[in-house]
């Protein structure tokens, strides 16, 4: 993991390189206020103020150098990331203002994620200076969070089975006190059946299990966050073409997301008793699995048809689901890598958001859209119900048809969640299939700040 902490410092006045800020719009402006050696730098340069821009402007002597960066409305977030990538090892302040939310990108910016390089690339940290030495811990802490989802996405599914990914969830665990506990083997399959049923294809390696950790005084509010952990999907039986597998390493996004928000949430020590629970299985092909047709018995008490083997992160999250709801929490929160039909639908970068709560809805999208991480709420449409009926049991896993995928998805999961229960879920890609600064192609954090600034807003310190 990358030492974030070594990249921001208190600025104490010590010697440090200048970053000005300079708006696009007002880029002409600005512009006419620099000495003539800084106006040539710009033209050579063809800066124009424009988002991800960096130009060097010399000083009066030849280590008095300068940087101008070009920032947009839309990129404020990360404005800086650009900079954190190109620049020269150093220090750097910013000539007005502390850099505040900005700084988690110039930090993100030197993420790297080496652990398949013979040689990993070095490179000299950029130490960001600010004003506000108070918010440092809070800026590396989401940074932390969020390289270790990437982290965890990016490792090969060879390298990161269930029990790789339990042991990700202990060291969380460990590192701040919590109970830590695994179910599996004969005991996950008569408490956690469907959990068992879709991962009992794989090897005893890679055995199915449920990853609980439980955290907090029981005096204060309980919070559930659940993470889908399906660390290989193929498909089952319904098996997915080779594209279809080529990413599905990843399929195990939820539980990274959900790890990370639980070891924000235990850092911080925030007043809650927090329910991290993880299904963790890998979707393989054997004469063991599971086959279209079967009818599995959930934790619940429901019967569940298998109308698609591929749709097996419904069926462990229905276990987990039904476990959280027995103790009653104020709050459930899922994360999951569920449905392409959310892809289709909203793209790599907007997660869809499902809540059978008004106020939490309302609360998720404005906290997304305060710390620029967006989420766009779809409806749990209740007429489409019907489409996940099945002529011989209680539900269907994988309505025909093809619509509404990501819809019928979320029903789905209502059904395992008590009505008085607080609940959202979050169908989320866990990928960049693009780089942009401070966001490398790959294992991405997609919904995780908006659901820590929820929890800080409903739990504060």
């Amino acid at each position: 993991m990358t030492d974030f902490s070594a990249l921001i410092s208190p600025d104490r006045g010590q010697s440090a390189r200048t970053l000005m800020l300079v708006p696009h719009a007002e880029f002409t402006q600005w512009l006419t206020l620099q000495p003539p050696r800084a106006r040539a730098a710009v033209e050579a340069a063809r800066f124009e103020g424009k988002a991800d821009s960096v130009v060097i402007l010399p000083g009066e002597a030849p280590e008095e150098w300068s940087v101008a960066i070009g920032v947009e409305p839309e990129n404020r977030l990360w404005c800086l990331a650009a900079a954190a990538a190109k620049l020269p090892e150093g220090t750097y302040r910013l000539a007005e203002g502390a850099p505040g939310d900005c700084a988690l990108g110039w930090l993100l910016a030197q993420h790297r994620f080496d652990r398949y390089r013979e040689k990993p690339e070095v490179i000299g940290a950029r130490v960001l200076l600010t004003s506000e030495p108070a918010r440092i811990d809070e800026i590396v802490r989401l940074a932390e969070a969020t390289g270790l989802v990437r982290d965890l996405v990016d490792t090969g599914a060879g390298d990161l089975g269930p029990a790789e990914l339990a042991d990700a969830a202990k060291a969380v665990a460990d590192k701040h006190g919590a109970r830590f506990s695994v179910t599996q083997g004969d005991a996950l399959r008569d408490h956690y059946p469907m959990i068992h049923a879709v991962g009992r294809a794989a090897t005893k390696a890679r055995s199915p299990r449920l990853i609980e950790v439980e955290w907090g005084d029981p005096a204060h509010p309980r919070i559930a966050v659940i993470g889908k952990g399906v660390c290989f999907d193929s498909g089952g039986l319904d098996i997915k073409p080779g594209s279809g597998m080529l990413l599905m390493k990843k399929d195990m996004g939820g539980a990274a997301h959900a790890i990370a928000l639980a070891g924000l949430i235990m850092a911080t020590r925030l007043p809650v008793h927090l329910h991290l629970l993880i299904p963790a299985v890998e979707n393989a092909v054997s004469a063991e699995s599971f086959r279209p047709g079967d009818v599995l018995t959930s934790r619940k008490g429901l019967h569940v048809e298998i109308g698609n083997t591929d749709a097996e992160g419904r069926l462990i999250l229905a276990d987990a689901l039904t476990r959280a709801g027995e103790e009653a929490p104020t709050l459930m929160l899922d994360f999951a890598t569920l449905t392409g039909a959310a892809r289709v639908a909203l793209g790599p970068d907007l997660p869809a958001l499902f809540a059978n709560d008004e106020v939490l809805a309302r609360d998720l999208i404005e906290a997304g859209d305060r710390v620029d991480d967006p989420l766009w709420r779809l409806p749990l449409w209740r007429p489409y119900n019907e489409m996940l009926k099945s002529d011989i049991a209680d539900i269907n896993n994988a309505p025909g048809g093809g619509f509404a995928g990501t819809i019928t998805a979320a029903l789905f999961l209502e059904r395992f969640v008590a009505a008085e229960t607080p609940w959202a879920h979050f169908d989320t890609f866990a990928w960049r299939p693009t780089a942009k600064p401070g966001r490398p192609k790959g294992g991405e954090a997609l919904g995780l700040r908006a659901a820590w600034a929820l929890l800080q807003g409903r739990f504060p310190r």
